[in-house]
């Protein structure tokens, strides 16, 4: 949450910010979501779909696991952060096809971009049911979205970088 707390701090004190002096906590998440968008959805579908059921260790999740778990997390802190249920998704099941769970991943955070237009800052002081039933700010459901990706992200290049291969944003441009 201190990491979360400075780059906020950064982009103030660097002038991004400015056009959201109204809103500039969901600006700033609003900000983070496409380039992480980008980043997780490439890595998925960088991962040849042989691999998706690669584990560097056996107590690890498989990598098809891994954007499962993606898309549900972004389904679950976007409906918090707005307020909104989450969307009924079928089950999905880390033997699923490649492009079944890639698609899964694009719809969460199409939600996600589409839920937090909606939210202002006035909200985040708002309480609601975290995981495992704890009542928590609204602005949780931020802060753990936005670590969530950067956590998940590093995780997709792991596995990716275990295969031989070089996550998005280590390929040249």
């Amino acid at each position: 949450m201190k990491r979360s707390i400075a780059v906020l701090m950064l982009l103030a004190s660097s002038g991004l910010l400015s056009a959201q002096t109204k809103n500039p906590v969901i600006g700033v998440v609003r900000e983070i979501l496409p380039r992480q968008q980008k980043n997780l959805v490439a890595a998925a579908e960088e991962m040849p779909a042989d691999k998706y059921g690669y584990k560097p260790t056996p107590a690890q999740m498989s990598f098809g696991m891994l954007v499962i778990h993606i898309a549900e997390s972004n389904n679950f802190l976007c409906g918090k952060a707005a307020d909104l249920p989450e969307p009924k998704t079928a089950d999905l099941k880390d033997t699923d096809s490649k492009g079944k769970l890639v698609d899964a991943l694009k719809a969460s955070f199409e939600f996600c971009t589409s839920s937090l237009a909606k939210v202002e800052d006035s909200k985040l002081g708002d309480m609601v049911t975290l995981h495992g039933g704890r009542e928590g700010p609204r602005a949780f459901a931020l802060f753990a979205l936005t670590n969530d990706w950067a956590d998940h992200y590093s995780a997709a290049a792991m596995y990716l970088r275990l295969n031989g291969m070089l996550p998005p944003t280590a390929q040249k441009k």
